[in-house]
């Protein structure tokens, strides 16, 4: 059994809004009478049966710009990663593990925030089109671009690979280097055996990392991605304890016919399906 969490936040995008109405869309994809709830592991995604599905953290009473890259003051960004922080707090007191559904991709810096103390050791599996390893975005230290910088800087005993990148510039290559971080871009995939973890893993998959072709619904369009099998195979290959997942920057406003919705929903399942599996596998 796992609990399903919506953090609908994009207030730290750079380019364009509109990933914090992902959730609830990705949700509906998840139900739509056009499709199933099976797992291709052979397990279910069943709400009244091994998905808890906690509904979405809530900052509606947040004064947050609608205007991209107009990150929020500085009272609002704290309150919003103390929000986070907490909601994925409580989502684990329960012993389940925790799929988050996003929002843009500055929401991995606090779900780590209350993730990463629980373990000695922490493999992130980083599925995305750009490194997110900016130290600070036109002066921004919490952008959707810098995420995994202030996850590293503040946690030494969480390691990061990533796969599918294809927009490393000098910055982030830099950055990618002082922290350590194994980087598989497009012209060099991972193997299964480069894919084996002995500690916990826990997957952050940004939709990006997915060619546009499959997913029309990303603010940033990074042609030369992988294909959604080559996706779905690869979380498939992961040898490891998966303790937790993300789903990030799923834009509704450039979806074409809910057809990145029902891409989002399939890989929504596919995750699921890991962490079923994986909690099945620890127990026994």
């Amino acid at each position: 059994m796992i609990s399903l969490l919506g953090i609908p936040y994009d207030g730290s995008s750079t380019f364009m809004q509109g990933a914090s109405g992902a959730p609830d869309l990705i949700r509906n994809a998840i139900q739509s009478p056009s499709a199933n709830l099976a797992i291709e592991n052979g397990m279910s995604f069943d709400l009244s049966h091994n998905v808890i599905d906690l509904g979405n953290l809530d900052f509606a009473d947040l004064d947050i710009s609608t205007q991209a890259g107009v990150p929020p003051s500085d009272a609002v960004d704290k309150e919003i990663r103390r929000r986070i922080e907490d909601g994925v707090q409580n989502a684990l007191e329960v012993g389940r593990p925790l799929l988050s559904l996003g929002g843009d991709h500055s929401v991995t810096f606090p779900i780590m925030n209350a993730i990463a103390p629980r373990y000695k050791r922490l493999t992130i599996v980083q599925f995305d089109a750009h490194p997110d390893l900016y130290n600070d975005f036109e002066g921004y230290r919490y952008s959707h671009a810098c995420p995994f910088s202030r996850i590293l800087e503040s946690y030494d005993h969480v390691d990061l690979v990533q796969i599918g990148i294809r927009t490393m510039n000098e910055h982030c290559r830099l950055q990618a280097e002082k922290f350590g971080v194994t980087v598989y871009e497009m012209s060099n995939l991972p193997s299964s055996s480069e894919l084996v973890f002995e500690g916990p893993v826990y997957v952050s998959l940004d939709l990006d990392a997915l060619d546009p072709a499959f997913a029309p619904g990303i603010s940033h369009h990074e042609p030369g991605g992988m294909s959604t099998r080559e996706l779905i195979e690869t979380i498939r290959m992961i040898n490891a304890n998966v303790i937790g997942a993300d789903l990030v920057e799923f834009n509704p406003v450039r979806d074409s016919n809910g057809v990145t919705a029902m891409v989002a929903a399939k890989l929504t399942k596919e995750l699921a399906g890991k962490l079923m599996e994986s909690a099945f596998n620890s127990r026994n």
